[in-house]
């Protein structure tokens, strides 16, 4: 070997020791490399892609009460794998597999399986997740009718240290991450859940972002987050609190800037927000829906700058019907076959949705939220076109139809 040759390979050996050096760095330190060091909420439509499929365990750690009335209680879950849990969109939801034992109402005859969906009250943490459910009494004036059944179940049956079947995070009811645009949270109730998690992801990644929230209750009492809520305006300057009661209770202070009395209303939103463009996030009771969601788009709020979501499939109308095909008829009465059951009936537009439908005709479809966020009661449609009032929140494969909130577009064979 000639000494040019051995300086050659010297050379070379040191180079590949060179490089191997900054890979290693790279490794161990990735911001060097232009990767980021935390992950924006569009960064974490990507992330979210990776979060488990079906069930998954998940052990309550933690419940809490977030109202003086003790009505709306919140439940800390952690993943029993331990696996670190991957971002969420701020806004979205949880669904829930429960076993309802006996005794329970609603379920007479033994142990029964339901399927419910709560938005997530908190920030993503890679550590656990929180949700925050009301318990839902009997509707006013008619006592005879059940509580909620699943808001039951979880205000006098989940107790810490149990476990609980969860799906990974989803929805579309989320926050847009231009930090450029104000956003403004205006929730009915329990309608705070989604907000609380928009609002702290929003002050805790856009400090500076113009934020308001508008929360609509009974009174101080109904309250929930109220401590929370006030915490965090006084502590964050582009943060603004509405607080606006319907019956305030006596030690309710009106006379504070940030209390109100009566509902939400477009005239409020006019004497309280500054001129320009803001994104509007609503989520509430139908009635809220029905008056406040309507009242922005004639206001001349731009489509893509109204976001909501209900307490029910038809708490608010969109202004035309998510699909490209022609409106029936009200008065057409379209063939509705259910393959497997047998069974053919006449659409005749009584019903509110196909699971009404079936139900009124004494047909049993599995079925969850009711209002096209769980997938329960998904069905592969065989023929026809059905048609939404608005885009579902469940992701329906080619070739299927979420029944609680559908409606045939023509005549159907459906696989049920």
């Amino acid at each position: 070997m000639t000494a040019t040759q051995l300086l050659a390979y010297i050379t070379v050996a040191l180079l590949l020791q060179v490089l191997a050096g900054v890979a290693f760095a790279v490794w161990r330190h990735p911001a060097a490399a232009g990767a980021p060091l935390s992950a924006s909420v569009d960064d974490v439509v990507t992330t979210a892609k990776g979060a488990w499929s079906g069930w998954r365990d998940f052990r309550v750690v933690r419940r809490e009460f977030e109202d003086a009335a003790q009505t709306q209680c919140s439940f800390h879950l952690q993943a029993v794998d331990g696996v670190p849990l991957a971002p969420f969109r701020p806004g979205q939801y949880l669904t829930f597999s429960l076993k309802v034992p006996d005794g329970v109402a609603g379920a007479p005859d033994g142990a029964r399986t339901i399927t419910r969906c709560y938005s997530l009250s908190d920030r993503p943490d890679a550590a656990g997740y929180r949700i925050t459910i009301q318990r839902a009494r009997s509707p006013a004036g008619r006592p005879d009718l059940p509580p909620g059944l699943a808001s039951s179940h979880f205000h006098d049956r989940v107790l810490e240290g149990d476990v609980l079947q969860v799906k990974a995070p989803s929805g579309h009811f989320v926050i847009d991450s231009d930090a450029s645009v104000p956003a403004v949270f205006i929730a009915g109730g329990i309608g705070i859940t989604p907000m609380m998690s928009m609002l702290r992801w929003c002050l805790a990644e856009q400090p500076e972002r113009r934020v308001h929230l508008y929360h609509g209750v009974r009174s101080s009492g109904d309250q929930a987050f109220k401590r929370v809520l006030e915490d965090l305006a006084a502590a964050h300057p582009a943060f603004r609190l509405n607080v606006v009661y319907s019956r305030p209770a006596s030690g309710d202070l009106l006379a504070r800037d940030d209390q109100h009395l009566g509902f939400i209303d477009l005239a409020l939103l006019r004497r309280t927000l500054a001129p320009g463009r803001h994104q509007f996030y609503v989520c509430g009771p139908p009635p809220m829906m029905q008056s406040l969601v309507p009242a922005l788009r004639e206001a001349g709020v731009l489509a893509e700058d109204i976001h909501f979501e209900a307490f029910g499939p038809a708490s608010a109308r969109p202004t035309s019907p998510a699909s490209n095909e022609p409106t029936a008829a009200a008065s057409a009465s379209l063939e509705v076959r259910f393959s497997r059951s047998g069974r053919t009936m006449y659409w005749d537009g009584q019903d509110a949705n196909l699971l009404d439908f079936a139900e009124r005709h004494g047909l049993a479809v599995d079925s969850g939220c009711r209002t096209g966020s769980c997938g329960t009661c998904q069905t592969r449609l065989v023929s026809g076109a059905v048609t939404y009032a608005d885009q579902p929140d469940q992701d329906i494969p080619k070739g299927h139809c979420l029944l609680c909130v559908g409606k045939p577009q023509s005549a159907l064979v459906l696989d049920a």
